[in-house]
């Protein structure tokens, strides 16, 4: 049956923790990821689905950066502008009808200068409408369990069908930094030239010193200000996405208070090294009665900077654990949580082999197990 077992074993190594005070944002919704511990640093309104506006570029740039990866295209491969795409409103390119574009260019352009009109380019480019587009960006989204999204278009136009949650969005930009490093330098670029026309990139944060490199902006009057963020410092990267701020300057400086609080509030710590024994646990029918229980890889934790609560941990398992067991087989699990941060769970593995035992362990076990339910029977009957 499955049993969870207290420990103590992160208090013994860390000691009493004190709780980092609550951030308090002013976006209307918010979600802060740290890459480095698998950490949720950060959730408001988190999982409720909100207008994107250009952030849901992103999942544009995701299907083109697969289609790069995968050899469909390249980055000199060209796309026809057509009527469409040339006839887009708001943040443009300032693409001509019927001139052609390289993919390097409309990422850019997308990336950069957050291009309507390229978004609509590389949607039919790829999929031959935008409609189709926008369907395959649905089933992208359902395919990588991106459960509160929905999508119209390419480009997060305004549309009551157009919309993410901060969690989705947050897992997109995550899986843009680790899935297509080979791509994700142009979100740091500063600055885009195209047909003599040069513009800024929108991300506020990119000049300022604090390693942010991306990811992006956006902001229609439904949506109010939002941005996908990423930052690292001392190898920790963290992901955050803010939405409904009520103005740019808004939007930069909760950007920047966010990205400060994240690296000057939390701490990162390797607790346990890959290995070490957390705890011993039963073994059903083998010829030793416990198997070590130890993670696969080091267990590095985020720990606030100011604090007065304890770390708790404790092993879930199937009690017992039936031998035979191979060395590194995956066995419980440690879920740990520190003050209020979301909690984490770290799969733990079997230290060593454990082979299925002879007639005297499996006549020892079938013993124990009779003795267990004549004790359990004794005290309901008492």
């Amino acid at each position: 049956m499955p049993l969870r077992l207290l420990i103590a074993f992160f208090a013994v190594i860390i000691g009493a923790l004190p709780l980092q005070a609550q951030f308090d944002t002013r976006a209307r919704a918010a979600y802060v990821y740290d890459m480095a511990t698998d950490t949720v640093l950060m959730a408001k309104n988190a999982d409720v689905p909100v207008p994107p506006a250009s952030m849901s570029k992103l999942m544009t740039i995701d299907i083109l950066f697969e289609a790069l990866q995968d050899g469909r295209v390249t980055l000199d491969t060209e796309f026809g502008v057509s009527a469409k795409a040339a006839s887009m409103g708001g943040s443009k390119m300032f693409l001509r009808e019927g001139s052609r574009v390289t993919v390097e260019n409309l990422i850019q352009g997308i990336v950069v200068q957050s291009g309507n009109d390229a978004c609509v380019v590389v949607a039919e480019g790829l999929a031959g409408t935008e409609e189709a587009f926008a369907r395959l960006m649905n089933e992208r989204a359902k395919a990588l369990g991106m459960t509160s999204s929905t999508f119209a278009n390419a480009s997060g136009w305004p549309d009551p069908n157009q919309r993410m949650s901060m969690r989705d969005l947050g897992f997109l930009a995550q899986r843009i930094i680790t899935k297509f490093p080979e791509y994700y330098g142009y979100f740091s670029e500063q600055e885009f030239t195209w047909d003599g026309i040069t513009q800024k990139n929108r991300n506020p944060l990119l000049n300022l010193g604090i390693g942010a490199d991306g990811l992006k902006t956006g902001h229609t009057q439904e949506a109010g200000y939002g941005l996908v963020g990423s930052a690292i410092q001392a190898g920790r990267r963290i992901v955050f996405v803010i939405s409904g701020l009520q103005s740019e300057s808004a939007r930069a400086e909760e950007g920047e208070r966010i990205v400060n609080w994240s690296f000057r509030q939390f701490t990162q710590k390797t607790v346990v090294k890959k290995g070490a024994v957390i705890a011993d646990l039963p073994v059903w029918m083998g010829e030793v009665g416990t198997v070590g229980a130890t993670p696969a890889e080091d267990i590095s934790l985020l720990i606030p900077a100011s604090i007065n609560k304890n770390i708790s941990a404790e092993i879930s398992y199937q009690d017992p654990i039936e031998a035979p067991i191979k060395a590194g087989d995956r066995i419980a699990t440690l879920t740990v949580k520190v003050g209020d941060l979301t909690p984490r769970d770290i799969p733990l593995v079997a230290q060593q082999d454990v082979a299925r035992g002879g007639f005297l362990p499996r006549l020892r076990t079938a013993v124990k197990v009779l003795l267990r339910e004549f004790n359990a029977r004794a005290a309901a009957a008492s």
